[in-house]
């Protein structure tokens, strides 16, 4: 192992997370950028969608970059699945904000054998609503939730952790083209865009085969790299085209049933 990647996987596994890495060139992001615009033009808004990598070959393309994934191997093991890739969307000047919260509490798997990449395709800063980490709190595992009314929280239950020592939060800007990667039980959380841009991130998740699906008795992942000795998901098709039809109604129904998985204790 290189050093350069030695030291980041010293640094996640210390802190929980990882950010700013470097992935892509301003232009890279701002061509996915593109892609997403005109996405968006023929079916509407994408914050929070599921699974768009299987309609769109922009977030296909993004999950499975090589230089993500090398990243990917170092901190799960060679064997990897693409669980999941969505955009997360903050409108400009909007109240929209994200809760204190682990992202493991509502996916229902059996091991923490995960990690997520948070990418960024506008700037994220302090004014646009970036994340904050607490370094450390992965090691602290499980932490309790409360189930909340939404109102401006864009989590699917409102789900927040109370008592965070916000003084031990760090922010983690991003430019275009810049990357997060953090732990399923790293404690974070956003605030609101103030900005007059659109803060867009594309969030995708990586799981080793190994863990299983404990809420929901078909759900579905991609094999990107390595095998898959386990077999206990159904396989997910990568987007070959844009918006194709029979893609679209495919995710239509996944979306919904990670409804039904994240949206229940």
């Amino acid at each position: 192992m290189q050093d350069s990647l030695r030291a980041a996987v010293e640094s996640y596994r210390r802190d929980g997370f990882l950010s700013p890495v470097e992935i892509l060139s301003e232009e890279e992001a701002g061509r996915h950028r593109a892609a997403l615009k005109a996405a968006e033009t023929e079916l509407g808004p994408l914050h929070y969608q599921s699974k768009v990598h299987t309609i769109l070959r922009s977030p296909m393309d993004l999950a499975r970059d090589s230089r993500v994934l090398d990243l990917v191997e170092a901190l799960i093991g060679p064997d990897i699945l693409l669980y999941n890739v969505t955009y997360v969307i903050k409108e400009p000047r909007t109240d929209a904000h994200v809760s204190w919260h682990q992202d493991l509490t509502y996916w229902g798997f059996s091991d923490d054998a995960q990690v997520s990449m948070w990418l960024a395709l506008s700037p994220a800063t302090a004014e646009s609503g970036c994340m904050r980490m607490v370094p450390g709190s992965h090691l602290e595992g499980r932490r309790e939730h409360e189930v909340t009314e939404r109102g401006t929280n864009v989590l699917l239950q409102g789900q927040t952790v109370h008592g965070v020592a916000e003084t031990e939060a760090l922010l983690c800007p991003l430019s275009p083209g810049q990357a997060s990667f953090h732990h399923g039980w790293t404690l974070h959380a956003s605030m609101p865009n103030l900005s007059a841009d659109r803060r867009i991130g594309l969030n995708v998740q990586y799981i080793a085969p190994h863990m299983r699906q404990t809420k929901h008795e078909a759900d579905s992942a991609m094999l990107l790299r390595g095998t898959d000795r386990f077999g206990h998901y159904l396989q997910d098709e990568p987007a070959v085209s844009d918006l194709d039809p029979a893609a679209i109604a495919r995710r239509d129904a996944m979306q919904r049933r990670y409804v039904s998985i994240a949206g229940r204790n």
